[in-house]
């Protein structure tokens, strides 16, 4: 069953996002809009994995779900940001489990209530 919901502003092909636990937004229909996504991710309970401050915004303002992982490291090689992601991917989850936002940079992880 999908936990999350890989925005369409990141990589569709990514071996860490291979599994049942995830479902990228092409997957459901890639034109959809902010709203069509947030709705979609609150009726079945996802995290929407972004990088797209848009959510990351309207999330200061509402309460779960869905909840939010804004991935902001920045311009970064594919292969960098798949290395780095794999690495923190863990720590970005247990964030997430308390958090309703979670800030995923470079040098650390940064949750919001």
């Amino acid at each position: 069953m999908a936990k999350f919901l890989i925005d369409a502003n990141l990589p569709y092909r990514f071996s860490l996002w291979n599994s049942e636990e995830f479902i990228h937004q092409y997957d459901v229909n890639s034109s959809e809009t902010d709203d069509q996504i947030w709705e979609y991710a609150k009726e079945r309970k996802l995290t929407i994995v972004t990088k797209d401050s848009d959510f990351s915004d309207r999330i200061l303002f509402s309460n779960p779900p869905p909840r939010i992982i804004h991935i902001r490291i920045g311009n970064m090689r594919i292969q960098e940001m798949h290395s780095y992601l794999n690495r923190v991917w863990e720590h970005i989850v247990d964030h997430s489990r308390n958090y309703k936002l979670t800030n995923v940079y470079k040098d650390r992880i940064e949750g919001i209530e």
